[in-house]
């Protein structure tokens, strides 16, 4: 290639222009060797989640069906000791203590409401109303948990009945607390008379 100017030739040296066939160019710069990944059709990705809608979660939901069938489940001897009414009671209060020391007031005085009967290993509370049941029943699970393993009998139930009738009870000063427990057990007047203790 020429470069004429006014004042003198220059001649550039030039490269050979003519296209490189593909051959070429792959021997001088060599493309990253990729691995060709196998086709993957429905393969589930490795978290295992499987969706709600496709129907390999119909096939495994069946499968997990028929694996439940062949489960027998053996039933464990669990304690089932025979317990007084008032062993329930000393325990349901101290439950309600330990709840008004966690701060939770409310649920306290839920079980603070009246006294539950037994029947049984059925355990029988009244509430004055439904709002009273639903708040109670958030409880009931702890509550049966903790009486069922220190009663040592895992045949506990609490069945609530809602009765609009039920007043309130609540005890205020260290008299009022004395003739509550007093209520529950008579023995504790014995016991006062026995010791001569001041309340």
């Amino acid at each position: 290639m020429r470069v004429e100017s006014s004042e003198s030739k220059v001649e550039i040296p030039t490269q050979n222009l003519k296209p490189e066939n593909s051959e070429e160019l792959e021997t001088r710069n060599p493309k990253p060797e990729t691995k060709e990944e196998p086709e993957t059709r429905n393969l589930q990705p490795e978290t295992g989640k499987i969706s709600a809608l496709s129907l390999g979660s119909i096939r495994a939901k069946k499968e997990m069906m028929e694996a439940q069938k062949g489960v027998v489940k053996v039933e464990e001897n669990l304690p089932s000791e025979a317990f007084t009414e008032t062993e329930m009671l000393e325990l349901w209060y101290k439950f309600a203590d330990r709840l008004g020391d966690k701060g939770a007031k409310i649920m306290e005085s839920l079980l603070r409401i009246s006294n539950p009967k037994l029947d049984g290993t059925i355990i029988v509370y009244e509430l004055p109303n439904e709002g009273s049941k639903i708040d109670f029943d958030k409880a009931k699970p702890d509550l049966l948990g903790y009486l069922k393993g220190h009663l040592h009998n895992h045949d506990i139930t609490i069945e609530v009945v809602v009765n609009e009738a039920v007043k309130v009870k609540n005890a205020f000063t260290p008299q009022d607390k004395f003739n509550r427990l007093n209520e529950i057990n008579p023995n504790l007047e014995l016991l006062k008379k026995t010791f001569d203790l001041d309340i």
